[in-house]
């Protein structure tokens, strides 16, 4: 059977393919299995394959998870490479977004107010010019937008269930220099020491669950960073 798989970053630029429709040797296949028969077709990229989550109907599988010929199929490597054009989403509620323009944390704050609450907090990331004695110009950052704003989504569920709050996130992609904003988390809540808590926790959970990507542009040359692939610790910023 054919399956359609999404490539994504150091994937894609060694696959030369964003996208693959790949033909499994078997009419059922696991996604250890598929990361096998993928890594034996494309040897140039076997490393890469062989840590990379494999995610089925945008969530994140195990090695022994069934994939269907009708799902929707990415690999997700710890480390990418290559620059697609930037993509762009929000989901209904436009609580939750991925998008290529400036980040406004006054609007994102708007979002989450609420008469009943006495705290709100605002998260901003930016992107830094040193790291140790390593100088940046600018970051890039590449994400798998459907996933990304569906583990967004799954964020805000748990900050409502654990400390009844608000939350709403915003994440670049694209270019983002000096001193600009990448990713905001904005918390609303009934106490401060909620609000911390559940602010704290949201951008943990985005390091650790949201697949975005971010390439260091600098004066020595670029890298893209990454860490662990496990989903539990899927740190990639």
């Amino acid at each position: 059977m054919h399956i359609h798989i999404r490539l994504f970053a150091g994937l894609a630029e060694v696959i030369g393919a964003s996208s693959l429709a790949f033909h499994v040797h078997t009419d059922e296949v696991t996604a250890a299995q598929l990361k096998e028969q993928l890594s034996a077709a494309y040897p140039e990229a076997a490393s890469q394959i062989q840590v990379s989550m494999v995610a089925v109907n945008r969530e994140y599988a195990t090695g022994d998870t069934q994939i269907a010929a009708d799902a929707e199929v990415a690999l997700i490597p710890p480390v990418s490479g290559g620059e697609p054009e930037p993509q762009c989403g929000e989901t209904p509620d436009g609580l939750y977004s991925v998008s290529d323009q400036p980040l406004d944390a006054e609007a994102l704050l708007d979002k989450v107010l609420d008469r009943n609450h006495g705290a709100s907090l605002v998260f901003v990331g930016t992107t830094r010019e040193m790291t140790g004695d390593q100088r940046t110009t600018a970051l890039f950052y590449e994400a798998y937008v459907p996933m990304a704003l569906g583990k967004m989504q799954e964020i805000g569920r748990q900050v409502n269930e654990r400390w009844n709050a608000h939350c709403a996130i915003a994440h670049r992609t694209g270019l983002v220099g000096l001193k600009e904003a990448s990713v905001i988390i904005a918390v609303s809540a009934g106490h401060r020491d909620v609000c911390y808590e559940a602010s704290r926790f949201a951008i943990e959970q985005l390091k650790a669950t949201v697949p975005v990507w971010k390439k260091d542009l600098g004066e020595s040359g670029s890298q893209w960073i990454g860490a662990d692939p496990a989903a539990a610790e899927f740190h990639n910023r």
